[in-house]
C-alpha cells in the first residue's frame, strides 16, 4: 500500500489544470486501494486520506479555481453543477469521517463517494468540460497553479513554496 498522506507539492511550476488532475489521480489510486483492502486499519487510513485530500482539493477549487473560471468563461451551468457536486461530496465525506469500518455502511459510503468523484472528474476533464474551457479562456493557469499550491500547502499545514 502506498503512503496514505497527501502528496507534497514541489517547487516545480505546475499549471492549475495539471495540479488538479494530479489530485484526481492520487485519490483515484487511493479509492482503488480501498476497494482491495481487507483490514479495518487499512480501510480507515485510506478513507481518512481520501477525505482529507478531497476536502483540501474542494477548498482550493472553490476558493481559487471556480471563481476565476466563472469570471473568465461566464459559464454558470458548469460552475453551478460543480459546486452542487462538491456539496454532495462534502456531506458524504462528513459521514465517512464520523464513521469507521465497524459501521455496516462504511464501505458502501466510500464506494458511493468514489462513484460521485469519478463522475465529477469526468465532467471536469472531458473534452468540452470545465478544464478544457478554462484552457481556452484567458485564465492565467500558471499563476493560478502557484496560488493553488500555496493554498493547498497552507491547508495541509506545510510551508509555502
Amino acid at each position: 500500500m502506498s503512503a496514505v498522506t497527501a502528496p507534497k507539492q514541489h517547487s516545480k511550476t505546475q499549471d492549475a489544470i495539471a495540479l488538479l488532475k494530479a489530485d484526481h489521480r492520487q485519490v483515484k489510486e487511493w479509492f482503488a486501494e480501498f476497494e482491495k483492502a481487507r483490514s479495518s486499519k487499512a480501510k480507515q487510513a485510506l478513507a481518512a486520506s481520501i477525505c482529507a485530500a478531497l476536502t483540501v482539493h474542494a477548498t482550493i477549487e472553490e476558493e481559487i479555481f471556480y471563481p476565476s473560471f466563472l469570471k473568465a468563461t461566464k459559464d454558470k451551468n458548469k460552475h453551478h453543477e460543480a459546486a452542487i457536486e462538491h456539496d454532495g461530496a462534502k456531506k458524504l465525506i462528513a459521514e465517512i469521517q464520523e464513521s469507521d469500518p465497524s459501521d455496516d455502511y462504511f464501505d458502501s459510503k466510500v464506494h458511493v463517494l468514489s462513484e460521485m468523484i469519478k463522475h465529477h472528474v469526468k465532467e471536469e476533464e472531458q473534452p468540452g468540460g470545465m478544464f478544457a474551457e478554462a484552457k481556452d479562456s484567458k485564465m492565467d493557469l500558471v499563476t493560478m497553479g502557484r496560488q493553488l499550491v500555496a493554498r493547498k500547502n497552507e491547508l495541509m499545514g506545510e510551508p509555502r513554496i
